[in-house]
């Protein structure tokens, strides 16, 4: 006896708990409210208080393993004397009996069974069960325990058994959770964790431990007075609460890690949230998301598809290092709603949905756009800053220059130079001349040189603040803009571009993105997202890009969405970079944005590398790839959602305005001759369109100014087709050669003005291939 107060006065309560035994990790969850994933630097474990902690669990728990637990002072002498005389006999070693034994055990002191050890934690366990009150050792006991499939605390089993909070648990279920106290290898139905190597862990024999288990528990219950005899028999009447089968191991496999680095980095790097790095890391965080589980994965899979189709890296060494990147902002909220980051989180580290140095060619030009109808183009006579008052109203009729290869120009008409002093000469995709050519169809063709010389016009600042007011951040534009940075020379991310395109959608109204909706610390909730907008655009100007990005799609580059989404209202732009390194497709509903990307880099050589051959295509475009997947994904995505509609766009005030004399002078005089006239090469050709319909208040139009061969005449097998002039050669030249001829309009004495006109007796308009 004097031996023992001696200990007693000796031993002391730790000050900690063991680090394992308050561990926790962080659970994500969808936005539906569903689970997503348990990950963090602790144990699976959430922590939750003695009142979230459902009655039927307590009662379960003290009738099975302890009944004396809230008269006793914390230890069974009986108990630790018949597991002594055991170990001392050489038998089985025993574990101690009372929960708040087992409490100690778990977070104190190891799991090894010696006599030292349970000395220990007989006389910590005395004073413990002094020091604390009854609920809080129960609570903790129930919050350390282990209870199988990775899972510790009741929280976390509750989801790992029944997929449902510890609170939502039945009588019944909470007597199988009690039954996994008592060796839950041996108790879970699907079988223990070393069931491949131990029989005795065998899923048909755990099946019968765990009903036994589970009917003894009920059995105690009416014992110790918690149910009645015939609430028992009603219970076990409904049959045993078989759990679910187990799901895999929680992985960050596939979308599922991008998501939580996503998710973590809108927590830390969100002014209004308040969490450190540590206090992440520690865990024991419900966090809400704003990822919709059907969307992910439909990107997921189309992408999939279009990879498994097209792509044959084993036979094809330009489909090696090929990788995609998107992601999905809602307009008028920034939520993110989804991203594909790569093939998995697991292989792939580094989220192709956020910065990859991918540049995105002509999916910038909206931008451009932007700042030219919200400020307007430099006065060529004024000075070089002038105020939106001092400058010249711009409209999608605005015409500039559009032929390939012309000098760049500073705002008031002279030759741009670059740092060694030479011009600087822009070519337009494959070369093609468009001649004179408005904004508009500018960017229906994707033609390069009005908007680099437009945003020269505008000043390249107003495009940065353009890029920027939309939700382009400031890593994804230039400090310092060079006059490419209007092609689209910058990298910013696939998030960024889909939030820019989805301020035009929500008509200029600017949100930022946000991932999480709320953290929650058991009950309290710790952080809320507080949405917010501000005006980045008027709306007219917004809506204004909407309806020629429109253009776009049902007769421009991005034609081939249009094929797909059939008639639900879609914008968007295609974009190809310099030498096929990148291609993207960037675009809107009134619902959803959504920003697609294509492009190769090997991990080992840092760079990008051409896509000429890849998928067995002599080029790939924006208009490709990537707006097949755009426009797959996100038909799935806005299954059995209204199409809405885009706002009307504003009526064109601005005056007409032809910019850098880029109109030819009209005459009524005869047209130049043959040999003077300034028409493409039959080689060149623009983006296919079904039509194309010149202003009726454009005195110079695409095909010509008034009455010099605009109306088609009935044709012939070699005179031009449907729009190749009179039939007899008439007085006016055809605009185009129509699709089965190889010839415009022959004879006559006046040249037509149009893009397409060809010369009077040579081979005119489109070739029959174009």
């Amino acid at each position: 006896m004097g031996l023992a107060g001696i200990a007693y006065a000796m031993v002391e309560v730790p000050d900690n708990a063991k680090i394992d035994a308050t561990s926790q990790s962080n659970v994500y969850y969808w936005a539906g409210g569903e689970r997503m994933v348990e990950h963090g630097t602790g144990k699976n474990r959430q922590i939750i208080t003695f009142d979230e902690i459902p009655d039927e669990m307590k009662e379960a728990v003290v009738a099975g393993e302890n009944e004396t637990f809230y008269e006793d002072s914390g230890i069974s002498p009986w108990g630790i004397a018949r597991a002594a005389f055991r170990m001392a006999m050489g038998g089985d070693t025993q574990s101690g009996s009372t929960i708040t034994q087992q409490y100690v055990k778990n977070t104190y002191l190891n799991q090894d069974q010696t006599l030292s050890r349970k000395a220990k934690e007989l006389l910590i366990s005395i004073k413990v069960d002094a020091r604390l009150e009854k609920r809080e050792i129960l609570a903790g006991y129930l919050n350390t325990a282990y209870y199988g499939r990775g899972a510790y605390g009741i929280q976390a089993a509750s989801h790992a058994y029944y997929q449902k909070d510890a609170k939502e648990l039945t009588r019944s279920e909470a007597a199988f959770m009690a039954a996994l106290l008592n060796g839950p290898n041996l108790h879970d139905p699907a079988g223990g964790e070393a069931q491949s190597i131990s029989a005795a862990q065998a899923p048909e024999k755990n099946k019968v431990r765990a009903k036994d288990r589970w009917g003894y528990i009920l059995t105690r219950e009416v014992e110790t007075k918690k149910i009645s005899a015939a609430k028992r028999k009603e219970i076990t009447a409904k049959g045993f609460p078989t759990p679910e089968e187990p799901e895999r191991s929680s992985s960050l496999g596939g979308q599922i890690g991008y998501l939580v680095d996503l998710a973590n980095n809108d927590i830390l790097n969100n002014p209004e949230s308040h969490l450190t790095k540590k206090e992440l890391d520690d865990g024991g965080y419900e966090i809400h998301t704003t990822f919709k589980k059907d969307k992910v994965e439909a990107l997921e899979k189309t992408i999939k598809k279009v990879r498994k189709d097209n792509l044959k890296p084993k036979d094809r060494k330009q489909d090696k290092f090929v990788q995609f990147g998107g992601a999905s902002v809602r307009p008028g909220d920034g939520a993110i709603v989804a991203v594909y980051g790569g093939t998995s989180a697991t292989e792939h580290f580094r989220s192709n949905a956020g910065r990859t140095g991918a540049g995105v060619g002509s999916t910038f030009k909206p931008y451009v756009m932007a700042a030219a109808l919200e400020h307007g183009v430099r006065d060529p006579e004024g000075a070089p800053d002038q105020t939106d008052g001092e400058r010249i109203a711009v409209s999608p009729k605005t015409r500039y220059n559009g032929d390939s290869k012309i000098k760049l120009l500073t705002y008031d008409g002279e030759t741009w130079l670059n740092g060694d002093g030479e011009p600087q000469y822009t070519p337009n995709e494959g070369d093609t001349d468009y001649e004179e050519i408005t904004l508009r169809e500018a960017m229906r063709v994707s033609a390069n040189t009005p908007f680099i010389q437009l945003g020269m016009d505008v000043g390249l600042d107003e495009v940065k603040e353009s890029a920027l007011a939309a939700g382009v951040s400031e890593r994804g534009v230039m400090k310092n803009p060079v006059p490419a940075f209007a092609l689209g020379i910058t990298s910013p991310t696939a998030v960024e571009m889909a939030n820019g395109y989805a301020t035009f959608a929500n008509s200029g109204l600017h949100n930022d993105t946000y991932a999480v909706t709320e953290v929650k610390d058991g009950s309290k909730r710790v952080y809320k997202h507080n949405a917010s907008q501000d005006r980045a655009f008027d709306p007219s100007t917004a809506d204004t890009v909407t309806d020629m990005l429109v253009d776009v799609v049902q007769e421009g580059t991005g034609y081939k969405v249009a094929d797909i989404m059939g008639d639900r209202p879609v914008a968007g732009k295609t974009g190809t970079t310099d030498d096929n390194k990148q291609a993207w497709f960037t675009g809107y509903t009134p619902q959803l944005s959504t920003s697609i990307g294509m492009w190769r880099n090997d991990p080992e050589n840092p760079g990008f590398l051409s896509m000429y051959k890849t998928a067995g295509e002599s080029t790939i475009h924006g208009g490709a790839f990537p707006a097949e997947i755009w426009a797959t994904y996100m038909s799935e995505a806005l299954d059995g959602v209204e199409p809405g509609a885009f706002p009307e766009p504003p009526p064109v005030t601005a005056e007409d305005y032809c910019a850098h004399d880029a109109c030819p002078t009209e005459s009524p005089e005869p047209s130049p001759s043959p040999s003077e006239s300034a028409s493409p090469s039959p080689s060149e050709s623009v983006s296919p369109s079904p039509s194309i319909t010149p202003s009726p208040t454009d005195t110079c139009g695409f095909f010509g100014c008034s009455d010099q061969g605009n109306t088609a005449g009935p044709g012939g097998a070699e005179n031009g087709g449907t729009n190749g002039g009179t039939a007899d050669g008439g007085t006016d030249q055809g605009t185009t050669g129509g699709p089965g001829g190889t010839q415009g309009g022959t004879g006559g004495d006046d040249s037509g003005g149009g893009i397409f006109g060809g010369p009077q007796t040579d081979t005119g308009g489109r070739t029959e291939e174009d």
